[in-house]
């Protein structure tokens, strides 16, 4: 008895060391979120072990959890909900029912889950795009482009373009009822950064007739040129996504070769011809006084990697790479950070730099926030803090768009 007393006294004491993360003193719903946080670091925990006794890939065991939350597209009596495809993209459309006298606004949203794992078929997507539809009347489009790492990059740049430049012809938004002055273009996470990229192309092709009225970027990740920002160092063992799961998960949508993962834990991956691009990353230039705090900026050291990936160097990869006159001809903009957030510093960073060359942005910065929240807006992993930045989402669009 007291050997099963020990060894379960043990097993709990692992748990803890593994899995527990100290709660900030501002996060609501304390205990709920440590819950949740518990969940994740189990599962990535879990995902490993599995892979290193090869018996599945990390990343094939969090997509298996992911599909559990997919849902199938019901109609309810305010929205039509079906799921179609625009040149070959799985798309699931929200079209409201009522009547309308005058053409609608249109949202399209890009899905975040680290360019590897989730779906606009996701229970929380799904609600969120169906909840905008409806409190907006407004077509929503929740673009399902494909995954890494079976797709590297640009695989999910080049459907999220092809699927807005489709939405875009004249046909369909006459098919649809929509207002060609009115659409945004939004995402979250890596959801965030395809929508990034996808606004620079569109904005900046004189070839696209119609342009985006604004861009929503929400906790965004832009860039991993520097794998050492402040919020990198802040969050490394963060809430819900580490440092080192961030990592894993970007370079994965470049290539499956564990060097670079090991590469960009030490800040080494960038290629040697790339010096030229940590201007538009410099987070002790870029950043506001209060996040850089007493952190010493040091120039990431070039050639760690032993072969050069182009996409580390492209922006529509990394759209905070986007030079100067890229950036000027961008819509008007929302950008959406978490302080609690490894990925905090490349929203606050897109900020500066659009306000550099006078963009407009509006910026809201949630001092109580977490990475992926708008992931826990649905029974039973609600949070108040999803629900609170969903409507300060819809409520934004519904006064600008």
């Amino acid at each position: 008895m007291m050997l099963k007393a020990l060894c379960l006294g043990l097993l709990c004491v692992i748990f803890v060391s593994h899995f527990y993360t100290p709660m900030p003193d501002n996060i609501e719903e304390s205990w709920k979120i440590m819950a949740l946080d518990a969940i994740a670091k189990t599962c990535t925990f879990t995902a490993m072990c599995f892979e290193n006794m090869g018996i599945m890939r990390y990343e094939e065991f969090i997509s298996m959890i992911f599909r559990l939350d997919y849902t199938q597209p019901l109609s309810d009596e305010y929205i039509t909900v079906t799921d179609t495809t625009f040149v070959d993209i799985p798309v699931r459309l929200y079209l409201p029912k009522r009547k309308s006298e005058t053409r609608r606004r249109a949202v399209i949203y890009f899905h975040g889950g680290g360019f590897c794992f989730g779906s606009s078929k996701q229970r929380a997507f799904d609600f969120l795009n169906r909840w905008t539809a409806n409190t907006l009347d407004a077509v929503v489009v929740g673009v399902d482009y494909r995954l890494a790492p079976q797709h590297h990059f640009p695989a999910q740049f080049e459907d999220g373009l092809a699927a807005v430049k489709f939405f875009l012809l004249e046909k369909i938004l006459t098919k649809y009822g929509v207002d060609p002055t009115r659409i945004c273009i939004s995402g979250d996470s890596s959801g965030g950064n395809l929508a990034t990229a996808v606004t620079q192309q569109v904005q900046n092709d004189a070839e696209i007739k119609h342009k985006i009225k604004m861009q929503v970027l929400l906790y965004p990740g832009l860039q991993i040129t520097d794998s050492y920002l402040p919020s990198h160092r802040e969050n490394e063992h963060g809430i819900v996504l580490t440092r080192d799961v961030a990592i894993k998960l970007v370079s994965l949508y470049f290539t499956k070769d564990e060097a670079l993962p090991r590469a960009m834990r030490r800040n080494q991956h960038m290629p040697l011809e790339s010096r030229h691009l940590f201007k538009f990353v410099n987070w002790s230039i870029l950043l506001p006084e209060k996040y850089r705090k007493d952190y010493v900026y040091t120039e990431p050291i070039l050639g760690g990697l032993s072969y050069s990936l182009p996409g580390l160097t492209d922006s529509r990869a990394l759209p905070l790479l986007a030079n100067d006159s890229q950036l000027q001809n961008l819509p008007l903009t929302y950008i959406l950070t978490c302080q609690h957030d490894v990925l905090r510093d490349d929203g606050l960073m897109y900020v500066t730099r659009l306000r550099n060359v006078g963009v407009q942005v509006v910026h809201n910065h949630i001092e109580d926030g977490i990475h992926g929240a708008l992931s826990y807006m649905t029974s039973p992993f609600y949070l108040r803090l999803g629900l609170r930045i969903r409507d300060m989402y819809v409520s934004w669009l519904d006064k600008n768009l």
